[in-house]
């Protein structure tokens, strides 16, 4: 998958289709009421970012968002603004070749839907397979969520031409404001990948998405910000600051590129300046000896 280039023309023609206002909240935005078999991992074997004439060097980007009780306005934010940044300013600054964007909605592994995944997409295809991923709004009050059964299918059922061609890793990043539970069990494999295996600790599923993609966790509100989901890279950042997500999440790029983000982004307002830098403070980044201020 991935045809097709994002267009801000194309963005605007659905926001008027869809009438997407900033004062738009989640239920307005996201109508599906259910699973939809097309997202369930269940029938997913594999998701793949390939190359094209028109994207020759495609590079994989996969963004899981929380979408429990307390976190149904961050997709609701995502759609309203975020997405529209984030794909504007990744091919104005072309920081990486190609972008080729997946959605997944992360939930409790005793949800009806505990993950749902969308296609890698280079166009505007990438917003509306997004607006179809259901809500369910649950989480079960056990002390986390599991953000690492999209970690795991990652690692397991994407395929990617970055990687198989050029060895290079895609970027993966997940959204959420709960520590991650410590196991997938094996009636959870069985559950959400309709796979047999017996349980999985989430240090081994964060070591098999890692062999593909850079992995990051945005963590909202601090609430566990000593715990940390991806040791040395959970940046932490406020609810109120997630419309700055894209600035946090090209910066992340940026620095794993070992590019200067300040030449990506140009100047930024103080504000959002000190939000960015707040958020990596703790990030370890390969290509950096130090974290580098925006």
């Amino acid at each position: 998958m991935g045809g097709g280039s994002y267009t801000a023309h194309d963005w605007d023609k659905l926001r008027v289709a869809r009438s997407i206002t900033r004062d738009s909240n989640e239920k307005e935005l996201f109508t599906n009421e259910r699973l939809l078999d097309k997202f369930n991992p269940r029938f997913i074997n594999m998701r793949e970012s390939r190359d094209s004439d028109e994207h020759p060097n495609s590079t994989p980007i996969a963004i899981g968002l929380d979408v429990t009780g307390s976190m149904g306005y961050l997709p609701a934010e995502i759609i309203k603004e975020g997405l529209n940044e984030l794909m504007k300013k990744l091919y104005a600054s072309q920081v990486i070749p190609d972008p080729q964007l997946m959605f997944a909605a992360c939930g409790d592994y005793m949800d009806y839907a505990p993950l749902q995944v969308t296609q890698f997409e280079s166009d505007i295809r990438i917003a509306e397979q997004l607006m179809e991923l259901w809500l369910e709004g649950h989480g079960c009050g056990n002390g986390g969520e599991d953000y690492q059964l999209f970690w795991y299918f990652l690692g397991k059922h994407t395929d990617t031409d970055s990687m198989k061609k050029r060895h290079k890793k895609g970027f993966a990043f997940t959204i959420g404001d709960e520590p991650v539970h410590n196991y997938i069990y094996g009636e959870t494999f069985e559950k959400v990948f309709n796979e047999r295996r017996g349980e999985m600790r989430t240090a081994k599923a964060r070591e098999i998405c890692e062999e593909k993609y850079h992995l990051f966790h945005i963590n909202i509100d601090n609430y566990y910000n000593d715990h940390h989901q991806v040791p040395g890279r959970t940046l932490a950042i406020n609810r109120e600051d997630v419309k700055y997500l894209p600035e946090i999440i090209i910066t992340v790029i940026c620095k794993v590129m070992g590019k200067d983000p300040a030449e990506i982004l140009g100047e930024l307002d103080a504000k959002v300046k000190r939000i960015v830098n707040n958020a990596i403070k703790n990030v370890q980044f390969d290509n950096y000896d130090d974290v580098i201020e925006v």
